[in-house]
């Protein structure tokens, strides 16, 4: 299938490659909506990419009172990794560091999975034997002294995995302005995708990569095909027209969540149109050698 224009926008015949990971989930809560997106956001800093970061994450959806399990205001929040070990320690690590001590916060299980992690089983011990257990309706939850009140944390969060990760799409316009316009549509209309985060600071990223580099121990480094002010001098995938370039980058909890999200962020990039964003839209792939997951821009397209 050869190149396609939908509304103006040229979508490239190729596909996203992504890959298997696993994923946890937990649901913040705190008194109000300001404190749990706090915690929330704090907890999921500098975890955009496993190249460098350990681990990936963001705030899945935001949570009215009426459906957390404490009737407070919460956002559930995703974190993906490549292991299970890792995933468990970024868990720990992050929970106990930026949930335990956010102010009036709580922490529950946000993922019935095929196993389980640890989550407060572990932390607990910050209460140095004044911590108390407490079983109600076949939940096992740890209320751990703080200086304001108690941290109640529930044991364990559930662990699936068949999670992705990867999924991703280009956007390509005349300026960086459009790019941007084009981006925050798609990440807009991801966030209204179940079980999908964009992990990429605002859910963007600029500095698209290729695997490997002239540099020695350089797993990653920049994907010159796809920077404007190197063609002319590189073999560039670039038209004159295309001065931008700006990535989407979507994990999810399965590989329909992937799916879906990159079909909502690609139709409101359509629906945007190429006056006021985007004129291309592609896609990073490795050529289908590295990744399991192979989405095909055409049957992204809505």
């Amino acid at each position: 299938m050869p190149n396609v224009r939908v509304n103006g926008i040229v979508i490239d015949d190729t596909f996203a490659e992504a890959f298997g990971m696993r994923a946890t989930a937990i649901i913040i809560t705190a008194p109000n909506r300001k404190w749990a997106r706090q915690a929330a956001i704090t907890m999921t800093g500098f975890a955009t990419s496993v190249i460098g970061c350990g681990c990936e994450a963001a705030i899945d959806v935001e949570l009215p009172p009426s459906a957390t399990p404490d009737g407070r205001p919460g956002c559930r929040v995703m974190i993906f990794a490549m292991g299970t070990d890792e995933l468990q320690k970024q868990l720990l690590n992050r929970v106990g560091q930026c949930v335990l001590t956010s102010p009036g916060s709580a922490c529950f299980a946000g993922l019935d999975g095929s196993a389980e992690l640890k989550l407060g089983s572990a932390l607990r011990y910050f209460g140095d034997g004044w911590q108390i257990s407490k079983k109600l309706g076949g939940r096992h939850f740890w209320r751990v002294p703080v200086m304001d009140g108690e941290f109640l944390c529930e044991a364990t969060t559930g662990l699936t995995k068949d999670a992705v990760g990867g999924g991703n799409f280009f956007v390509m316009a005349e300026s960086s302005a459009k790019a941007l316009l084009a981006a925050e549509a798609a990440v807009a209309a991801i966030g209204l995708v179940p079980g999908a985060i964009v992990p990429f600071p605002g859910g963007i990223a600029r500095s698209g990569s290729k695997i490997g580099g002239k540099y020695k121990g350089m797993i990653a480094s920049a994907n010159e095909a796809y920077a404007p002010t190197l063609r002319g001098v590189v073999r560039s995938e670039l038209g004159p027209d295309i001065n931008a370039v700006l990535e989407i980058v979507i994990d999810g909890e399965t590989n329909d969540a992937v799916a879906a999200a990159m079909k909502a962020g690609i139709k409101a990039v359509i629906e945007l149109g190429p006056k006021s964003g985007a004129v291309r839209i592609g896609a990073g792939n490795y050529g289908g050698k590295l990744g399991k997951f192979i989405y095909s821009l055409k049957d992204m397209l809505p």
